[in-house]
C-alpha cells in the first residue's frame, strides 16, 4: 500500500478491501417451544413416555397453575396429549408427547444449533 505524500494517509485506491460478509439468515426458533416452561415440558416427554402430572411437577419446579398453563398450551399446538383417568378415586393427569411435538422438537434444536453455529462463526 503506497502513502499519499501530501496526508500521509493509505491511498484508498490501492487499498484491498476484503468483500464484506452477508450475514445468513437465522432460522426463526418455535416461540411456542422456546418459552421455559415448554421446552422443560416437551424435554422431559422426550425423555420418558408418559409423565403424570405431579411428576411433571416435580421435576420442572412448577405450581400447579404454571404448568397446567403452559400444557395446554402445548396440548392445543398439538405437541401433547393429556389423559385424564382416576386410580381408585383418586383424579390422576398424565401428559404424553405426539409425534408432531417430537418432530417440533427436533426442529427447535436443529434451529437452534444452527444459531450457536452462527454465533461461533462456523
Amino acid at each position: 500500500m503506497k502513502l499519499n505524500q501530501k496526508t500521509g494517509t493509505r491511498n484508498r485506491e490501492l487499498r484491498r478491501i476484503a468483500p464484506k460478509r452477508v450475514p445468513r439468515a437465522l432460522p426463526e426458533l418455535d416461540r411456542l417451544i422456546h418459552e421455559r416452561m415448554r421446552l422443560g415440558i416437551v424435554s422431559a416427554l422426550a425423555a420418558n413416555e408418559t409423565l403424570a402430572f405431579n411428576e411433571l411437577k416435580s421435576l420442572l419446579r412448577s405450581t400447579d397453575g404454571n404448568l397446567s398453563v403452559h400444557a395446554r398450551k402445548l396440548e392445543d399446538a398439538g405437541y401433547v396429549v393429556c389423559t385424564k383417568s382416576f386410580e381408585g378415586r383418586m383424579p390422576k393427569t398424565a401428559y404424553r408427547l405426539t409425534a408432531e411435538g417430537r418432530r417440533a422438537l427436533e426442529r427447535y434444536l436443529g434451529h437452534l444449533e444452527a444459531v450457536l453455529q452462527h454465533a461461533r462463526g462456523r
